[in-house]
C-alpha cells in the first residue's frame, strides 16, 4: 500500500508539471504521457502535417470503422464501445464534409485530429479506438486506401484520353502528312496513323497504373509499429471489411514500405513524359514554320505587349509540368534511399510528393483531353509538306528490291538519284524516265506510280503500318478495346 502511494503522487506531480510548462491552453497529446513538457510552438509548426494530410479524412475514418468492428468483433472492446465508436466517426464525417470540422495543427496530423475529435465526441471510448494500431500502419493505410482510388480516376482520365486521340484519328483518317524521325522529314503517313501513336501510349499507361493495383491492394493494418500485437486481432475481416485483396505478410515491411508510392511517382512521370512529347509537337506545329495547326482561341493566350501574339500556353505549361513530377519522383527516392527499417519520420515527406503528383497528372490529363478534339488541322499544309524533301525514296528503293536488285545496292541508287534532284532542285517526280534509266536500267514507266505520298502511304500495308486499311484496322481495334476494356496492340499470329 504505501508503494501504491508513493506512485499517486509521483504521478499527481508528472501532471502538475506537465500543466506548468505546457501552460494552461496547451493541448494534451496522444503520446503525452512520457512527457513532462509542452512541445515549442516551431517545434509544433515543423512537424505538422495536418496542413497536407487532411485530404486523408475519408480513407483514415473509412480504416478507423473497419478496426472498430473488428475490435468489437474480436471481443477486444466491448461491442457496444464499436457501435459507440463507429457512430462517432460517422458523426465527425458528416462534419468534415460539410465544411464544419475545425483542424489543428496543434494536433500534428489528420490521425490526432480525428482521434481527439472521437474522444470529445463520445468520451472515454473514443480512446480505445486506437486499441491494436499504430499512426504507423494507420498511415500506410490511407495512403493504400487513398491511392487506390486515385488510380482508378487516373486510369479513367487517361483513357478518356485515349478515346480523344481514336476519334480525332477517325476524323482525320484520309489526311497524309510528313513523318519525321530525327526531326528531319521522312515518309509520308497518315494524321490518323500519327495520332494512333498516341493512343498506344496512353494505353500502356493505363495498364502500368492498372497493375499497380495489385500492389496498392494490400493491408497493412495490423503490423502496429512495427512488431505487431500479441492481441487476438483478425487481419483478414479487416481486409475483406476493405476490400484489399491480399494482407501484408511482414509487419516491419508493412510500415517502412512505400514502394506502391514509388511505383506511383514512376508510372505518372512515364505518362508525363509521353504528354510532354505530345504537348512539344503542338507547340511546334502551331508555329508559323510548321502551321500544322491552328490552336482555338479557348486553349491559347496572348501577349501583354505583342498584339499578334497566340501563345500555345497550356502545351508549354503541359511540358513544364513534367519536370516537377520528375522532380516528385527523384524526392521520394531520395527520402527513402537510406532510411533503416523501420518506420521513420521521414516518410511523412511521402505526401507532399504524391499528392502535388496526382493533383498535376489529373489536371494534364483533363485539360488536354478537352484541348485535343478542338484543334484545328491545317490539311492542306500537311498534305503540301508530305511529299516535301524526298519523302517516297524508300519507296523508290522497294521498288527497285521488287524488280530483283538488292536493297543495300538499291538503297545506293537512290541515294546517287537524291543527290541528283537536289542539285538540278527538282522533285523525284520531276525527274524523266531517260534519266532514271541512267541510274538504273530496272525502272521503267511504272517508277511513277510510287512516288506521290498518297501511293506511298497506301503501300505500307504491314502490320501496324500506315495504310489505310491498316490504320482502320487500328481505329477499330481502339474502339473494340474501349468496349472489351482490352489494350489495342494486338497479339502476332504463330507461324503454322
Amino acid at each position: 500500500m504505501p508503494e501504491k502511494t508513493k506512485t499517486t503522487k509521483t504521478t499527481k506531480k508528472i501532471k502538475k508539471t506537465e500543466k506548468t510548462e505546457a501552460g494552461p491552453k496547451a493541448v494534451k497529446k496522444p503520446w503525452g504521457g512520457r512527457f513532462s513538457g509542452g512541445t515549442n510552438k516551431a517545434v509544433e509548426a515543423f512537424t505538422e502535417s495536418i496542413s497536407f494530410d487532411k485530404r486523408l479524412w475519408k480513407y483514415d475514418i473509412q480504416g478507423s470503422v473497419a478496426h472498430a468492428r473488428m475490435l468489437g468483433k474480436q471481443g477486444i472492446i466491448p461491442k457496444k464501445d464499436s457501435k459507440l465508436i463507429i457512430d462517432g466517426l460517422t458523426r465527425i464525417a458528416s462534419r468534415i464534409a460539410d465544411g464544419r470540422f475545425v483542424f489543428r495543427e496543434e494536433l500534428e496530423d489528420i490521425h490526432m485530429n480525428i482521434e481527439t475529435a472521437l474522444i470529445d465526441e463520445i468520451g472515454a471510448a473514443g480512446g480505445k479506438l486506437h486499441t491494436a494500431r499504430s499512426r504507423n500502419d494507420q498511415v500506410a493505410l490511407d495512403l493504400r486506401l487513398y491511392m487506390r482510388s486515385e488510380v482508378k480516376e487516373t486510369v479513367g482520365l487517361i483513357k478518356g484520353l485515349k478515346d480523344a486521340f481514336a476519334s480525332l484519328a477517325q476524323r482525320h483518317r484520309d489526311v497524309i502528312m510528313p513523318g519525321y524521325t530525327h526531326l528531319q522529314r521522312a515518309q509520308p503517313v497518315l494524321l490518323a496513323h500519327h495520332l494512333l501513336a498516341y493512343a498506344e501510349m496512353m494505353g500502356r499507361d493505363a495498364a502500368r497504373f492498372e497493375e499497380s493495383l495489385k500492389r496498392i491492394n494490400v493491408l497493412p493494418l495490423g503490423a502496429c509499429a512495427l512488431a505487431g500485437t500479441g492481441l487476438p486481432i483478425d487481419r483478414h475481416y479487416v481486409a475483406d471489411l476493405l476490400g484489399f485483396e491480399a494482407v501484408s505478410a511482414n509487419s516491419m515491411d508493412s510500415v517502412s514500405d512505400r514502394d506502391f508510392v514509388l511505383e506511383f511517382l514512376c508510372d505518372a512521370s512515364i505518362l508525363m513524359m509521353h504528354l510532354s512529347r505530345l504537348s512539344e509537337e503542338v507547340v511546334l506545329w502551331a508555329t508559323e514554320e510548321f502551321s500544322f495547326i491552328a490552336l482555338p482561341d479557348a486553349f491559347a493566350t496572348g501577349s501583354s505587349i505583342m498584339p499578334q501574339k497566340k501563345n500555345p500556353d497550356v502545351a508549354e505549361l503541359s511540358r513544364g509540368k513534367t519536370g516537377r513530377v520528375y522532380g516528385n519522383l527523384m524526392g521520394m527516392l531520395t527520402v527513402m534511399k537510406a532510411l533503416p527499417l523501420t518506420y521513420n519520420r521521414d516518410l511523412q515527406e511521402d505526401k507532399e510528393l504524391l499528392f502535388d503528383t496526382v493533383d498535376t497528372v489529373k489536371s494534364v490529363l483533363g485539360v488536354l483531353a478537352q484541348m485535343l478534339p478542338v484543334i484545328n488541322f491545317r490539311t492542306e499544309r500537311l498534305e503540301e509538306t508530305a511529299g516535301e524533301g524526298f519523302s517516297t525514296a524508300t519507296d523508290l528503293a522497294e521498288y527497285l528490291v521488287k524488280k530483283g536488285m538488292p536493297f543495300r545496292e538499291a538503297h545506293g541508287v537512290v541515294g546517287r538519284v537524291v543527290l541528283f534532284a537536289s542539285r538540278k532542285g527538282s522533285r523525284l517526280e520531276d525527274i524523266g524516265l531517260k534519266e532514271y534509266r541512267e541510274f538504273s536500267g530496272l525502272f521503267g514507266k511504272d517508277v511513277f506510280q510510287v512516288l506521290s505520298p498518297r501511293a506511298s502511304v497506301a503501300a505500307k500495308k504491314s502490320l501496324g503500318g500506315t495504310a489505310p486499311s491498316e490504320t482502320a484496322r487500328q481505329i477499330e481495334a481502339l474502339k473494340k478495346g474501349k468496349k472489351n476494356k482490352k489494350s489495342i496492340s494486338l497479339p502476332a499470329k504463330k507461324g503454322k
